[in-house]
């Protein structure tokens, strides 16, 4: 696609159509705990559609509508497609809009965060949910370039954070310089200035330092970032460094950012003494609302809460227990793709 037009990646605090979601299935990596992660599923999906239209994706779609069924019919659509796994944030399309308002549906190529997972299906979904007639929007092939929904967040206005670890990942586009990825996002999405992060990692992440996993952009120039105040934890180095680095980033008109610190979970691990990677950083602003990841950590849980209803003040927040979602490694936005209203047909 060639689009002359200057292009925008919206805020994702700005208004929103709907939100997809993919639901966990026996061939995925939850197979082994369908009632619980479908129960995390079924308060995610009913957060959403209080606030936004709700697209339900995957290959078996018969335990959503029964788990569903008490949502408006209105507010939630079903679309069969396999799917490889669930995290929506990391296939599902990254949308601009032109100064019209024409949305443009970019489909980028997942490959499994650097050819860990297969992800055949997973590439399928943006076509499938356009062909289907969900989606509208000029379609822009993207296949070419490996980019993830979580690996970048945008500021509305041409900024773009992200983490040197992921985008500059061999096993993603391993034959590109860092300029010449800066070049393709602006081409494709429109971005001025880029906001590189070179430190920072969560124990048992498999993304390369997802920048959704360590600090956020918000409204009025702040940066919300994962903190660690403790010497004994194994993140406190990279953590420490990376709030350093993010004291030296200035915004595209050279001013410092406003930095506000979230507080670290209480390590969380798996059966096998595995450490997941929890992170308050993971959530998803929805037309006047935060959904909110929490994880059974009151103290830690209403401070990341009391920190957010700070920031964006006047929303409304909205807990849900991600508990079981970073089971699989990931939390509440990585299993969510917002688009705006006019990239989505009621």
């Amino acid at each position: 696609m060639t689009n002359k037009e200057p292009v925008r990646l919206p805020a994702e605090w700005e208004p929103q159509g709907a939100v997809l979601l993919a639901w966990p299935h026996a061939e995925t990596d939850w197979a082994d705990m369908l009632p619980e992660v479908r129960d995390c599923y079924t308060q995610l999906a009913k957060a959403i559609a209080d606030r936004a239209s709700l697209i339900v994706a995957g290959p078996d779609l018969d335990s959503a509508r029964v788990m569903l069924a008490d949502i408006d019919t209105e507010r939630i659509h079903f679309v069969r497609v396999d799917t490889n796994d669930t995290w929506t944030r990391d296939y599902g399309a990254i949308t601009t809009v032109s100064p019209d308002g024409t949305p443009t549906l970019h489909d980028f190529c997942f490959n499994g965060w650097g050819l860990k997972f297969a992800a055949c299906h997973d590439n399928t979904v943006t076509r499938a949910l356009i062909a289907g007639g969900t989606l509208t929007g000029r379609y822009d092939n993207r296949l070419g370039f490996v980019l993830e929904g979580g690996s970048i967040d945008s500021d509305g206005q041409g900024t773009i954070l992200t983490t040197s670890a992921c985008l500059l990942s061999p096993n993603r586009n391993g034959d590109m310089s860092r300029s010449q990825i800066e070049e393709e996002l602006r081409r494709t999405l429109g971005t001025e200035h880029v906001l590189w992060v070179d430190y920072g990692a969560l124990a048992g992440d498999d993304t390369d330092s997802h920048i959704d996993t360590l600090a956020r952009l918000a409204p009025n120039d702040t940066i919300l970032y994962t903190g660690c105040s403790d010497p004994a934890d194994e993140h406190f180095d990279q953590l420490q460094a990376m709030a350093g680095q993010l004291s030296e980033l200035r915004t595209a008109d050279g001013k410092p950012y406003n930095l506000v610190e979230l507080p670290l979970p209480d390590a969380v691990y798996d059966e096998d003494g595995e450490r997941l990677p929890a992170t308050y950083a993971n959530f998803l602003p929805l037309n006047g609302a935060i959904l909110m990841p929490v994880y059974g950590q009151p103290d830690k849980d209403r401070l990341a809460c009391d920190i957010l209803r700070v920031v964006f003040d006047g929303y409304e927040i909205v807990p849900v227990d991600c508990t079981a979602l970073i089971r699989q490694h990931g939390s509440l936005h990585c299993a969510t793709m917002q688009f705006p209203k006019q990239a989505f047909i009621p």
